[in-house]
């Protein structure tokens, strides 16, 4: 039986976590004084609110089991918070508690193939979060990159007939990890009822929206599309886990079940904390002020040294163009125990020169799919402190 095991096992190929290629480019960062300036992973360096810090150590909801689908009081903050911030109301019914969401992107695809076994198709964005295509691998399904048209969001005309049929999933993320385009979300639910496809859109960085105001799509109906939270971004709670899922009732219901099942349950501390961080709204307008500061900031420093770049039209991050494969001037190819990444693209050109010469660690576009090979995306995610670290290197 053990060898059986072992011979299943050994057809799957474990994919390398992303983020592990940047070892080389970690390494020249690091040779500057006062070290590298870790930019790659949106992960907040920000204190989280005192207001969610007292609702975790005042909490005893830890002596029993949490519900899976979130506690009253937390699915009712996360309707609250949906009322005030985009004029929708979704009953706490129709909300559920997901212990992070990039466990719930990789998760959900699993869990809709069963509900819809003649399909085997998700459709997400061509240049995208990982775990949209990576959930559906895990899944055993085809992931199907959706084109990103001319003005940044996804085509959806380009989608074929054939791959609309077998679909049982479009993913949209707007504002977008890594490009800070918004999405049409009216026109991205309204195919989904036509082609009869679950439309589940992330909006993690909703809040962070620098175009306009922030966006749902379920201001546009709740059927057929589920809306997804984190409270990592804007709340700077990454650490502890906590996001939920909102909209189409059966899809809802059917997530909601399924995890019970799996014991997917967020902390009841954890839960006391993440309703405590939607009732309030203070901190969040604080949050927004610290990350545009420091995106006007690192737009600065990049235009000093001759690297065009604008604010994004939401989120965190810099979605900065390699004009070309050549490195910054003063830079050179060729240095002991550097993997020469000149050949993978722009992306990874213009990632070296800001490693080697400012020690900045940034992500290459082609992590989140290849269209963005001739891009880095830059994430906001240091105090302001080191990005003027940076900027005096800049000068030097």
């Amino acid at each position: 039986m053990r060898g059986q095991i072992t011979a299943a096992i050994g057809k799957f190929e474990i994919p390398s976590y992303p983020y592990e290629a940047l070892s080389s480019l970690k390494a020249l960062a690091e040779r500057h004084a006062g070290g590298v300036v870790d930019l790659s992973i949106g992960s907040p360096c920000d204190q989280a609110p005192r207001v969610v810090l007292e609702a975790l150590r005042s909490s005893a909801d830890a002596n029993g089991y949490p519900a899976s689908a979130g506690s009253p009081r937390f699915r009712e903050a996360a309707s609250g918070w949906m009322r005030r911030r985009f004029g929708v109301d979704i009953p706490p019914t129709d909300v559920a508690a997901c212990v992070g969401t990039k466990e719930l992107v990789a998760s959900a695809p699993g869990v809709l193939r069963l509900h819809f076994p003649g399909r085997d198709t998700v459709l997400y964005p061509a240049v995208s979060y990982p775990t949209y295509e990576m959930g559906a691998l895990l899944a055993g399904l085809r992931a199907v990159p959706v084109p990103i048209g001319e003005a940044g969001a996804m085509d959806l005309s380009a989608i074929s007939p054939d791959d609309a049929s077998r679909a049982l999933a479009l993913w949209v993320n707007s504002p977008s990890n890594p490009t800070g385009k918004l999405s049409e979300l009216e026109t991205a639910a309204n195919w989904g009822r036509l082609a009869r496809v679950p439309v589940f859109s992330d909006e993690c960085y909703t809040e962070l929206t620098w175009l306009g105001r922030p966006r749902s799509i379920l201001e546009h109906g709740s059927e057929g599309v589920v809306a997804v939270h984190s409270l990592s971004k804007r709340s700077n709670l990454a650490g502890l886990r906590a996001g939920f899922y909102a909209g189409d009732p059966s899809l809802v219901h059917l997530l909601r079940e399924v995890r019970r099942h799996a014991g997917l349950m967020v902390p009841g501390p954890v839960q006391e904390a993440a309703a405590a961080a939607l009732d309030d709204d203070e901190h969040v307008r604080a949050q927004r002020r610290e990350y545009r500061k420091r995106l006007e900031r690192f737009i600065q420093i990049l235009v000093s040294i001759g690297v065009p770049a604008t604010l994004p039209e939401g989120g965190f991050y810099l979605w900065v163009k390699a004009e070309d494969t050549r490195e910054l001037p003063g830079d050179s190819v060729g240095v002991e125990g550097d993997e020469k990444p000149l050949a993978r693209g722009g992306g990874w050109a213009l990632a070296r020169s800001l490693a080697r010469q400012l020690g900045v660690l940034v992500a290459p576009g082609d992590l989140y799919g290849p269209p963005g090979a001739g891009y880095v995306r830059i994430a906001m995610v240091q105090p302001m402190e080191r990005l003027d670290l940076v900027a005096g290197r800049a000068a030097r």
